[in-house]
């Protein structure tokens, strides 16, 4: 059962997200708070799996909530649930090394996949707030990591980047990775395209 806590000052929207996660069979929301302060009181005491944030709440906010999870080395998994695409809030977030940073206005389908996804280990950011964010700042890409994403959008295969740029083939893979993190992109051709967007190609 993965338990969670949810910290929404919005009562409506409270109300709403504890009762659509508490019908899945896997999932226990084992508190819901309207203020930030004792939200994390109450993530203290239980240490939960997830805590379900949102940024704007009295008194303490959600990336306040999760640095603290993060400085207090909690095993609770932060996932901030916003409807801003502020470049400040999505720094704070990945300072505090959240697990999460999801779009309120996804579906509920959306928001239990990223709750397992996250549970299973991995790390999800939404794309649409990403590349929001990205916008009109510094290229995130190292140079190399640009020579890699010329390849692929040259078409060459793994084997032809790692043979040209002389690289091996554990190591484009890598680079690959980075890109895909650093860009918020599903797969090869979404970097291409949000690098190009950006100009950084």
């Amino acid at each position: 059962m993965i338990k969670m806590i949810l910290a929404e000052d919005q009562a409506m929207l409270n109300s709403a997200l504890t009762a659509i996660l508490n019908l899945e069979d896997d999932l226990e929301v084992v508190g819901s708070y309207e203020s930030g302060i004792v939200a994390w009181e109450q993530i203290q005491k239980q240490v939960p799996d997830i805590a379900l944030l949102d940024i704007e709440m009295p008194q303490m906010t959600g990336l306040q909530i999760a640095q603290k999870i993060n400085d207090e080395h909690l095993s609770t998994k932060s996932i901030i649930l916003t409807t801003f695409a502020n470049k400040s809030y999505f720094e704070q977030a990945v300072a505090a090394e959240v697990a999460g940073y999801l779009l309120k206005d996804s579906s509920s389908d959306d928001l239990i996949s990223a709750i397992h996804q996250i549970m299973a280990g991995k790390v999800l950011y939404a794309p649409e707030l990403v590349q929001s964010v990205l916008s009109g700042i510094a290229n995130p890409l190292t140079v190399q990591e640009q020579n890699v994403l010329a390849g692929i959008a040259a078409g060459w295969t793994t084997a032809e980047i790692s043979q040209k740029l002389f690289l091996s083939n554990g190591t484009v893979r890598n680079y690959i990775s980075a890109i895909l993190s650093k860009l918020a992109a599903k797969n090869r051709i979404e970097a291409v395209h949000v690098a190009q967007t950006q100009g950084w190609l």
